[in-house]
């Protein structure tokens, strides 16, 4: 049977249990739609604020991201109220972000990265602006795995290697019938005639300055085309370390204290913008001179150091608003070119030699040529402690065919000139040397060795080095002491060995060992090779010169020292062969390797 519907009792309070079961269902279901509609609306809420956050309507205060720009100290200034001006700009507040300047050197920063030199620490970024890609190529090559280092292809500002110098000495630098070249400014010969120039180049270190160094490769690209290029670089290197200036500062005092009638007008080699801001900054009239065979161009490229997606868009950015017309019309106002090489003429004035047209772009250097100018430099620079032997016995009184003047007069020519070539912290000390010449000796000291500008008796050591080469003169039948004279000045340096110098015995002979009496040439090969230490190294260059010269001993005990040895029929050669052996000793070949 079916089942029987009940009393009306009961079928209201099966309705009244109906209806309460789907009131509290419409509670529940409304409960949970009125909790549902709340979440979205806290989500679009959140969502709708942190849009306004994000697009700056709220502000970035608590959320914004710093943008941390290294940039060279002479670009900083202007870069830094270029992003005063981006950060209030709307696609700053878009990105939320806050770009912060601050000047690094580029040296600073370079080393930094690789380790390669010296460094104040303190350079991180996640922009890098240097003055030059020179830096930017050195780093890439020989940047770690975790460095970051990418370059855009944008140029923020340029800026010529430029002749600084002053307007009164600018009429004996240059004149419109003899316009300067990079040829003209740096002797390249073994004995410099800076003397009688009228003019004295000055660059900074190119350790720490672009324009150091850039000036280094415009004399290798000049010399690169001449006859004996090395030997000849090598000259250049050295005549440029006579007039080194450690800073800008320093440069510009040298202009500064330069007096009305000077012999040699200086020439400061710095870019447009350093000129610019030096007269600008002190009211000085300086002057600036265009090479007529072009010049090298400080770049300012702009780098990337961060992988981070959000990073990189602020970056680019801000890329694009100091490319910007308005943003190059301002970094333009600060002495600079914009990156399509224009000034502005209000700025860089003809009234201080400024032109508006580029003066012509020599090519840069790659990252390995940039690398080996510094150590070509760095190892130059190394103070250089030198003990000079020089032979004394009969046959130095003959004379050499064609110049009227003996061996000994040569030699000691080459020699007095050959100072010249050295700094005055230089050490150099002279012995001379024949048989029998000091208590049974075969050799005498004459000077010691001590710094070239030392005082000595009220004369500097130069001067002292320079009376004791004239007066040098050949021991009448005097046989040549050679090799004890070389085993006893090779201990004397072996022990005072100086670390922060380049320790170096030069033997100047013609002729071959003839005292009897002396050790042999097998004994003396063993006592180098057992004196010889690769970590306080002492070589040995032996120049030989004249007709019945044997050179095989000689180039046996150099080489035992990882020196050179040398042998020439013309004594007027000395002073390049002389360079010829520092090259070697830069360039880490041996002679064997360089007649190859």
């Amino acid at each position: 049977m079916g089942r029987h519907r009940g009393s009306n009792a009961d079928d209201y309070a099966l309705d009244s249990r109906r209806r309460a079961n789907r009131r509290r269902r419409r509670r529940g279901t409304g409960r949970a739609l009125a909790a549902f509609a709340a979440a979205l609306a806290l989500l679009i809420g959140l969502g709708v604020t942190g849009y306004f956050v994000l697009d700056g309507r709220f502000g970035c205060t608590s959320s914004s991201r710093s943008l941390h720009v290294a940039a060279a100290p002479e670009i900083a200034p202007v870069l830094t109220r270029l992003a005063e001006d981006f950060n209030a700009s709307d696609t700053a507040k878009d990105r939320c972000v806050t770009v912060e300047v601050r000047g690094a050197d580029s040296a600073d920063v370079a080393y930094s990265i690789t380790g390669a030199g010296p460094t104040m620490g303190g350079t991180d970024s996640q922009v890098w602006i240097p003055d030059s890609t020179l830096w930017v190529k050195t780093v890439q090559r020989d940047a770690g795995d975790d460095d970051t280092i990418v370059s855009t292809g944008t140029s923020v500002a340029r800026s010529p290697l430029v002749l600084v110098t002053t307007k009164d000495a600018v009429s004996d630098a240059e004149s419109e019938d003899a316009p300067l070249s990079w040829s003209d400014l740096v002797p390249t010969e073994a004995i410099s005639s800076q003397e009688t120039a009228p003019y004295q180049v000055h660059v900074i270190d190119p350790v720490h300055s672009s324009a150091g160094l850039a000036t280094l490769a415009l004399v290798s690209n000049m010399v690169n085309r001449e006859e004996g290029a090395q030997t000849r670089f090598i000259a250049a290197l050295q005549n440029l370390q006579k007039s080194i200036a450690p800073d800008e500062e320093a440069a510009f005092t040298l202009l500064s204290e330069a007096a009305d009638g000077e012999s040699a007008a200086p020439l400061l080699v710095l870019s447009e913008q350093a000129a610019w801001r030096h007269s600008t900054r002190t009211g000085s009239t300086v002057y600036v001179i265009y090479p007529e065979d072009g010049t090298y161009t400080l770049d300012y490229p702009y780098v990337l150091r961060t992988n981070d997606p959000e990073v990189q868009l602020a970056a680019e950015d801000f890329r694009a608003f100091l490319t910007s017309r308005t943003a190059q019309e301002v970094i333009r106002a600060d002495g600079f070119r914009s990156a399509d090489d224009s000034i502005d003429p209000a700025v860089l004035t003809e009234e201080h030699g400024f032109r508006p047209e580029h003066p012509g772009e020599l090519p840069a250097p790659g990252e390995q040529a940039a690398k080996s100018l510094i150590q070509a430099w760095n190892q130059l620079k190394l103070g250089t402690r030198l003990l000079t032997v020089i032979d004394i016995s009969g046959s130095m009184a003959e004379l050499v065919p064609g110049t009227g003047l003996t061996r000994m007069q040569v030699t000691t020519m080459a020699a007095t000139q050959g100072l010249t070539l050295f700094p005055g912290n230089a050490e150099v000390g002279l012995w001379e040397f024949s048989v029998d010449l000091d208590e049974g000796r075969d050799y005498r000291e004459l000077v010691p060795i001590r710094p070239l500008d030392a005082d000595v008796n009220g004369a500097t050591q130069h001067e002292t080095l320079t009376a004791a080469l004239a007066q040098l003169a050949p021991k009448p039948d005097g046989d040549t002491g050679l090799y004890d004279t070389i085993l006893a000045a090779y201990q004397e340096l072996t022990e005072t060995y100086a670390p922060d110098r380049v320790n170096t015995l030069l033997v100047l002979t013609d002729g071959n060992n003839d005292d009897y009496d002396s050790i042999t040439l097998e004994e003396l090969l063993k006592e180098l090779g057992e004196a010889y230490q690769p970590d306080r190294p002492v070589s040995i260059i032996a120049i030989s010169f004249g007709p019945d010269v044997d050179p095989e001993p000689l180039e046996r005990i150099a080489e035992v020292t990882r020196g050179a040895a040398y042998t020439t029929e013309d004594p007027t050669e000395i002073g390049e062969i002389f360079l010829s052996a520092f090259a070697l000793r830069i360039s880490g070949t041996s002679a064997d390797e360089e007649e190859e």
